[in-house]
């Protein structure tokens, strides 16, 4: 797959109460462009094997939802890209968990919230000025990995 290309959501099996994963990005490395995949895997401890924060102490596993996308492209007045906005995981829709604790099944994988994903300064470079200011309380979360396994597009993440 290509920089910015989406896997196809699988939708076998698809629950209308419960958001699924529509899509993942990694990057092996700091200001590298982020590459689309149909799976990760999310080890305990450590992080999503291949991107760039793997290894990190609590910064393991970044979450969106597209829900919050159309949120700050309605503020920005253009499309912001899930793959632009430098998060691991994009969900289909809702609201991402803030509070420090919560957890997430995603797929195999059990991720709880560390704190929330501020936006920075390189959105502004990558998708324009203002996308920044306008995915301010819309980022998603950061996310440790408390249980090891593979992350799927079109896998359902249930609260824990």
């Amino acid at each position: 797959m290509g920089v910015g290309d989406q896997p196809t959501l699988d939708l076998d099996g698809w629950s209308p109460d419960l958001p699924r994963v529509a899509s993942i990005h990694v990057a092996k490395g700091r200001r590298l462009p982020m590459r689309a995949v149909d799976e990760v895997y999310a080890e305990a401890g450590r992080g999503l094997v291949g991107d760039r924060y793997h290894g990190a102490k609590h910064r393991h596993v970044s979450v969106q939802s597209l829900t919050s996308l159309a949120d700050a492209a309605e503020r920005y007045g253009a499309e912001v890209p899930a793959h632009l906005t430098r998060r691991n995981v994009t969900l289909t829709e809702g609201e991402i968990p803030t509070t420090p604790g919560t957890r997430l099944r995603v797929g195999e994988a059990l991720l709880e919230v560390v704190r929330v994903a501020a936006p920075c300064k390189l959105l502004d470079d990558t998708i324009g000025v203002g996308a920044q200011h306008a995915l301010r309380h819309r980022g998603g979360s950061v996310f440790r990995v408390l249980e090891s396994g593979t992350v799927r597009v079109g896998d359902q993440v249930e609260p824990v």
